[in-house]
């Protein structure tokens, strides 16, 4: 008999805070992992369980030796820094033909409230506050990504959560892939992004699409 190969996902940003945890799920649900990060030491808890590369994702060569062989690429990539930032367009540009050079087609990408026309539907303390003095900058460059992906030819899902609530979970999670200027989403637990994200291994539901997910 033989047996059925497991579906092998590779984590971009796999021990960031949303990153780990996707990992840790993915695990859970008998999936085979391979995780990128810039510090091996973060993940050090995943020994025998997961592979795991420490390189800067920038680097052309050791991201596409990172994705050969996988079967879907999520991006959780993120950053700690308020200025301008080109991470997330250079990373995304090393990212697809390395993809395509290994025949993955799926790639689901997180990007968040600010990108594209989710910006202002965040409600007031993040659209008038938060946005403008923190994250203006990480958000321009993830427009940039976004046109990358959209651009790509992949079989690509860009995630868009809502602010981020270290509060429980209150009520269904709004999923919107078109909406009015009356939607607001002002919140969303990590762990339901996480749900969210891994459940889009299993469905085309989003394929090509840009789910706005989170409570109003």
């Amino acid at each position: 008999m033989i047996q059925e190969r497991k579906r092998r996902i590779a984590v971009l940003g796999a021990s960031g805070t949303v990153g780990r945890r996707i990992v840790d799920r993915l695990l859970a649900g008998g999936f085979e992992v391979v995780c990128q990060t810039r510090n091996a030491e973060k993940l050090a808890y995943l020994e025998g369980r997961a592979r795991v590369a420490a390189f800067d994702p920038r680097d052309a060569n050791r991201l596409a030796a990172f994705v050969k062989d996988t079967d879907v690429v999520i991006f959780a990539l993120g950053i700690d820094t308020t200025r301008a930032t080109t991470l997330f367009s250079d990373v995304t540009a090393a990212l697809i033909p390395a993809m395509k050079k290994h025949g993955v087609a799926r790639l689901i990408a997180i990007t968040g409230i600010g990108a594209g026309d989710t910006r202002g539907h965040g409600g007031f303390l993040y659209d008038r506050i938060i946005f403008p003095l923190f994250a203006r900058n990480r958000y321009r460059d993830k427009d940039r990504q976004e046109d990358l992906i959209a651009a790509s030819g992949l079989d690509w899902t860009i995630v868009r959560p809502a602010p981020f609530t270290s509060g429980p979970a209150s009520g269904p999670l709004e999923v919107h892939v078109q909406f009015g200027p009356e939607t607001h989403l002002r919140r969303i637990t990590r762990d339901e992004v996480v749900s969210f994200v891994v459940a889009q291994l299993d469905t085309d539901l989003y394929l090509r699409q840009r789910p706005f997910i989170g409570h109003a």
